[in-house]
């Protein structure tokens, strides 16, 4: 995964209600919106798939900011996609799921992650900095999504790959996928504390 930082300093033009908002807090450009977006804390929007409320509530997860993102590029005509990508998940590389997952006696989780695909190379704004960090550097599954889909569908997409991990056998301690889930969002509670 690459930084915010190898994103095109594209001057932004007026060409959507997203880009006048950047603009309406002194963003004249691509990648200082995502130096922006990066420097706001992680959590959970009050809806988890309306990206817009990252500017409002100055906060996101890995969906909601990419989404904003991705929308923001789509107005100005920068060739950047959303992807979802599902990782496992570990203390390593998500630092502060290494206790729950201790807990459960679980090795990794499959999780799901959005991140933006540009000329070939991955970008994710809400890791980059964070040190010490083990990188995300091998999917189990990733795909081109919208920003419309970062809430119920990759939801759906998330639960349907956690289904069929568990029943290939996986190394769950005989937990269903529902269990599993809970131990993940137990996870992901971890990550805002």
């Amino acid at each position: 995964m690459q930084s915010w930082e190898v994103l095109p300093g594209v001057p932004l033009r007026s060409a959507g209600d997203l880009t006048v908002q950047f603009i309406s807090l002194g963003i004249a450009d691509f990648r200082t919106a995502a130096r922006y977006v990066h420097h706001l804390p992680y959590g959970r929007n009050s809806d988890r798939s309306d990206f817009t409320l990252v500017l409002r509530e100055r906060r996101g997860t890995c969906s909601t900011k990419h989404a904003l993102l991705a929308r923001l590029a789509s107005e100005q005509d920068i060739p950047i996609v959303l992807t979802l990508g599902i990782y496992e998940m570990d203390h390593r590389n998500t630092p502060g799921v290494g206790s729950v997952l201790e807990k459960y006696r679980l090795s990794y989780i499959p999780e799901a992650h959005c991140y933006l695909t540009y000329e070939g190379g991955r970008i994710d704004v809400t890791r980059s900095g964070v040190e010490p960090v083990e990188p995300i550097d091998r999917f189990l599954y990733e795909e081109t999504i919208t920003p419309e889909q970062i809430g119920e569908y990759k939801v759906e997409l998330h639960q349907r790959f956690l289904r069929n991990w568990v029943s290939r056998g996986a190394p769950t301690g005989d937990r269903s996928w529902e269990e599993i889930w809970k131990i993940r969002e137990e996870c992901i509670a971890a990550l805002s504390q």
